[in-house]
């Protein structure tokens, strides 16, 4: 098993020009990470005007990981599979694979893309609408498949945001794409925003696991909470709602809600032997909410 965090992390230090993302590989080297994990947020590997790949950007990445002895676990890209139009579809399919040739070219073995979008709308979430745009999921699945396959990639699929989550949902997802090789991103935390109980659904997940992503909510009722501005944003250090009501905010891990010392002794208890990942996406700066945790999983792993 192997601790390490995503990039994702620092993103606010990095929009706010506090960070390059050589300094994110060197704060995540500092801080005892055994891997790095890298999402496309201010990390222009593939341009988003002409959606060329971004080759100088990669490789300098890619030697800045191999010259401090940090190994690149994972790439995550947000994607939608399911868009209505066709050619809009079809471009959304390309799209994504370029993000899967900038993995190829950071020399990676594993990467996540979704299938949904985040932000689509709540009332369209149903349980009716998964089972009617299931196919077109696993259409769109099948042909990045090919892609990844001659590139010697592992897909893995993530339970992310309002559509495809739930341990229900992901697994059913993953076990109709057909493809015994496609795996899964297992977010910790990300079952709240179905209102699932996270030990509950690890416990369901794990023996699909490729990698973990590991944070902390905080939970309360949206009626305890009056008045708040900054409330819907989805961002980090907002608070958001969940499908049934709740609201979620990040925090520093083992500071929250959920019982990360139950999640991690079930992960250790299950063998698992993949990447655990940090996401923090607290209210705090992001570097110190960041610190914290990394020194809070182990200490916690340590004990459970």
């Amino acid at each position: 098993m192997k601790f390490g965090m995503s990039a994702y992390c620092l993103t606010p230090a990095m929009e706010q020009g506090r960070m390059s993302v050589y300094d994110v590989i060197d704060f995540a080297k500092a801080h005892g990470c055994e891997h790095i994990e890298f999402v496309p947020f201010s990390l222009p590997f593939v341009d988003p005007q002409s959606s060329k790949l971004n080759e100088s950007l990669c490789d300098s990445v890619r030697e800045k990981c191999e010259s401090v002895g940090i190994e690149i676990s994972t790439y995550s890209v947000n994607a939608d599979l399911l868009k209505p139009d066709i050619a809009d579809r079809g471009r959304e399919i390309e799209r994504v694979k370029r993000h899967i040739d900038a993995a190829a070219r950071l020399g990676l073995k594993r990467m996540r893309y979704d299938t949904s979008s985040f932000r689509r709308p709540f009332e369209t979430n149903t349980v009716e609408n998964f089972y009617r745009e299931l196919p077109m999921m696993i259409e769109g699945i099948r042909e990045l498949h090919d892609y990844t396959s001659e590139r010697k990639i592992t897909t893995t699929l993530e339970n992310h945001g309002f559509f495809v989550n739930g341990s229900d949902r992901i697994l059913h997802l993953i076990q109709s794409t057909g493809f015994d090789d496609i795996k899964m991103t297992l977010d910790v935390g990300n079952f709240q925003c179905v209102d699932e109980d996270s030990v509950a659904a690890v416990k369901k997940c794990l023996p699909y696991a490729e990698i973990i992503h590991l944070k902390d909510f905080y939970v309360r009722k949206k009626s305890a909470l009056p008045g708040q501005t900054e409330m819907f944003n989805c961002n980090m250090g907002s608070w958001f709602e969940t499908m049934g009501g709740r609201m979620l905010r990040g925090s520093i891990l083992g500071q929250g809600d959920l019982d990360i010392w139950e999640i991690l002794r079930v992960v250790k208890a299950s063998g698992f032997d993949g990447y655990i990942s940090l996401e923090f996406e607290g209210m705090e700066p992001c570097e110190q909410g960041t610190e914290i945790s990394l020194a809070m999983a182990r200490a916690i792993w340590e004990r459970v």
